[in-house]
């Protein structure tokens, strides 16, 4: 562990005092408690806050701290920030650094979690590799093509150009951004804070809301890509149709099919790909769809041209989609009818809809290390503090609707806030309440104005009945009724079972990974690559999604730093292909078959997108997103084969 510094902080002395006072004001009282204790390390002083600092979090909770100790900390801070000698930074312990963290989420935060957290929060960027000294750099000729330029492709290339290799990302779409670039849906956005989802060696202090929509996380990743340099090796608008090994010569014969319809090849010495999972469409096989006379969309490929105002709408999904989209078009449309096929659990968060106000921005960007710490409270109370809901207990009492105490706990508060959203209206209750344990699906995520409140309107209708088929003007139900409709909105999801889509992938001695995996039963090692395939790489490759919690930018960030590692050793000693072993493939998918057998997915009325046709969870990282981050800090070499 370093020091978090050992120059004088930047920005320093903040001459707009004004500015300051009010940014102390509004902003997070544990996070300028860890600010000020960053420079001065008082311990008592830190201490004496713990009594009114506790595990619960919203991003603007009120403060419980006794209004004389907060008024005391922000003059402290303020004194300190605009003092005339900027202070300096005494080398953090990473024992004081830890009892910190303890301190500023009011639980214990296990020493085995401070690297990672250390990582995570961006408190420092790492030395490019290309400048470590006595690194062995990567030959001229040897050459890496990206597949895909959303938030991994980007990602990889910023690493791949520090670590000094050669590489080229293909990208389908006119613009880099993957996802966000294709989703246009109206209420378009994520549900992981905006504050985590993202790189975190590119924090952003700009975020209008405390969870973004669509168009600025899609800013934000042209913005990186941008300033990194990154837009010049993307060739745009072409897509990958398959690679071939060549034994001979050590390299991957990419086929490409560009705009125009023309095709090419390219020989390239290691494949990354980084398509992304939400790219395939899932398009719902109702007979008939095909004959629908009026627009008909999947949220992925929406159609903003089209006016839906008076029309009567159809949205066939209950999952994140639609429960983004119905709330942001019900004032617009004449009706709208929400055609559920199985229950989400419905989780009240409050901070979806909430912006983050001018004063809050100016701590983010000018108190040094405030963007830092806030990062890591969002981690926590949005990262691995939620294993608990799907980790299972053995001898816990209430199996059959939630599976341990922290599960039983989140149930509660859900079934509260539905019952209290719904009390006057019984028959959705009965709906919209699953029978399954919180967290065996997806969650749908909601606040004030969101999914519940529109559900309520007198103009939406939600429709449990089963679809039997689709008519060119209506949607009919198996009992004969007929939902007339004037457009199609089909919030149906991802297939997300095929990890290479319709990539053809031919390996070592013409193994088809299609072969490999069949239908739907993808397997790797560590999520990351498959013996037979050399020098290619899966970024969220099968059983790496960290479906517990918000986290999917770190996965990311672990992989491409384990990948580009991998490579390094494949360098240093000189050879020119690498791959995981079969006894190290096979040791990984029996661990997490192992560990998922602990885990909320493998419960019996856990039935969801993340199990394929034989029962078994493909995409669910069994582990905390900390364990993974371990995992895939350093390749580990008797575990690979190199020639």
């Amino acid at each position: 562990m370093h020091a978090i510094s050992k120059a004088p902080a930047p920005n320093l002395p903040i001459t707009d005092h004004a500015g300051l006072r009010r940014a102390l004001n509004d902003a997070n009282l544990p996070t300028l408690l860890m600010v000020y204790t960053t420079f001065v390390q008082d311990r008592a002083y830190l201490d004496s806050f713990a009594p009114y600092l506790t595990a619960l979090y919203t991003a603007e909770m009120p403060s419980t701290v006794p209004e004389p100790m907060a008024v005391d900390l922000r003059n402290r801070l303020f004194a300190l920030l605009t003092s005339p000698t900027p202070p300096r930074e005494p080398p953090l312990d990473p024992e004081f650094l830890r009892h910190m963290m303890s301190v500023s989420v009011g639980e214990d935060v296990d020493a085995g979690l401070v690297p990672v957290l250390y990582d995570q929060m961006g408190f420092e960027r790492a030395v490019p590799r290309k400048d470590i000294p006595g690194r062995k750099m990567p030959p001229a000729d040897f050459d890496v093509l990206v597949i895909g330029g959303g938030m991994s492709g980007i990602a990889a290339g910023i690493k791949l150009a520090e670590a000094g290799y050669s590489f080229t990302i293909i990208e389908k779409n006119a613009e880099l951004g993957g996802t966000w670039w294709e989703n246009r849906y109206p209420g378009v956005g994520v549900d992981t804070p905006s504050h985590f989802y993202s790189y975190s060696f590119e924090l952003n202090p700009e975020w209008s809301h405390y969870h973004p929509k669509g168009q600025e996380i899609q800013d934000y990743l042209t913005g990186v890509a941008d300033r990194n340099g990154i837009r010049s090796h993307v060739v745009f608008e072409t897509r990958v149709t398959g690679a071939v090994w060549d034994e001979k010569t050590a390299k991957w014969h990419v086929s490409l099919r560009h705009r125009d319809g023309t095709t090419s090849e390219r020989a390239v010495s290691a494949v990354l790909l980084a398509h992304g999972v939400l790219n395939r469409w899932s398009m719902p096989g109702i007979p008939g769809l095909e004959s629908f006379a009026g627009p008909k969309m999947h949220t992925a490929g929406w159609d903003t041209s089209v006016d839906l105002k008076g029309k009567r709408v159809a949205v066939i999904g209950t999952g994140a989609s639609a429960a983004q989209l119905a709330p942001a078009i019900a004032d617009q449309v004449s009706h709208l009818t929400v055609f559920q096929r199985s229950k989400h659990w419905v989780l009240n968060n409050p901070d979806i809809n909430t912006g983050v106000n001018d004063n809050v921005r100016f701590a983010l960007r000018a108190i040094p290390h405030y963007k830092e710490w806030f990062r890591f409270r969002v981690y926590w109370f949005t990262g691995d503090g939620l294993y608990g809901n799907v980790k299972m207990e053995p001898d816990w009492p209430k199996q059959d609707v939630s599976i341990s105490p922290q599960n039983d706990a989140v149930r509660n508060y859900a079934l509260h806030y539905i019952h209290t959203k719904l009390a006057d209206r019984p028959d959705l209750i009965e709906k919209l309440v699953p029978d399954y344990p919180i967290y065996g699906k997806r969650i749908v995520l909601d606040a004030d104005g969101g999914w519940l409140d529109t559900l309520r309107r007198p103009n939406v209708t939600l429709e449990t009945r089963t679809i039997d088929h689709i008519e060119p003007d209506a949607v009919v139900l198996r009992d004969g009724t007929r939902v007339e409709a004037d457009v199609l909105a089909l919030a149906t999801g991802f297939d997300i079972a095929k990890v290479v889509g319709d990539l053809d992938i031919v390996g070592r001695g013409g193994c088809r990974i299609q072969d490999d995996w069949g239908a739907d039963d993808p397997r790797s090692y560590l999520g990351v690559m498959a013996p037979g395939y050399p020098n290619f790489f899966f970024v969220l490759g099968p059983n790496s999604a960290p479906n517990h919690a918000a986290g999917v930018n770190m996965v990311i960030e672990a992989q491409i730093n384990w990948m580009i590692e991998t490579l390094d050793l494949m360098v240093a000693k000189g050879t020119r292909q690498v791959e995981p072993t079969i006894p190290a493939y096979q040791a990984w998918n029996t661990r997490v078959e192992e560990q998922m057998k602990q885990m909320i997915w493998s419960h019996p009325r856990a039935k969801s997108y993340y199990l394929n046709s034989a029962g078994r969870n493909i995409i669910s990282c069994p582990f905390r997103l900390a364990d993974y981050w371990k995992m895939t800090r350093h390749p580990d070499q008797s575990e690979l084969r190199f020639g």
